[in-house]
């Protein structure tokens, strides 16, 4: 098998994962934003032990992740040196819907 030469190499980044900036401009609380590293973490995540609030002794890796959403540019760049030409981002829904009271159409088709 052969790749086209027009394909598209590129790099995709999910944002619980990378996004940092939790709590700027107005962006609400994700579930993943009040779950802790560490020993509990997996617990939390199933639903055997609740976390809904922000224990300041404890690390949270959604907080900084790696902080694309202060070096967006540098990381952009990045994928650009590595000859990609297409990137695929996500974005949290809690900053598009802060207070999760987003209405969705109902779609027939």
């Amino acid at each position: 098998m052969t790749i086209r030469n027009d394909f598209l190499w590129g790099g995709a980044t999910s944002a619980n994962q990378y996004e940092g900036g939790y709590n700027l401009d107005g962006k609400g609380l994700s579930s993943m934003d009040i779950v802790p590293s560490g020993n509990t973490r997996s617990d939390i995540i199933q639903g055997y032990l609740n976390s809904f609030s922000i224990d300041n002794h404890l690390y949270y890796p959604t907080h900084k992740a790696v902080d694309f959403y202060h070096r967006y540019q540098e990381d952009i760049a990045l994928f650009s040196e590595m000859g990609f030409k297409a990137y695929r981002l996500s974005i949290s829904w809690t900053r598009i819907f802060p207070n999760g009271n987003a209405y969705f159409l109902r779609v027939s088709l």
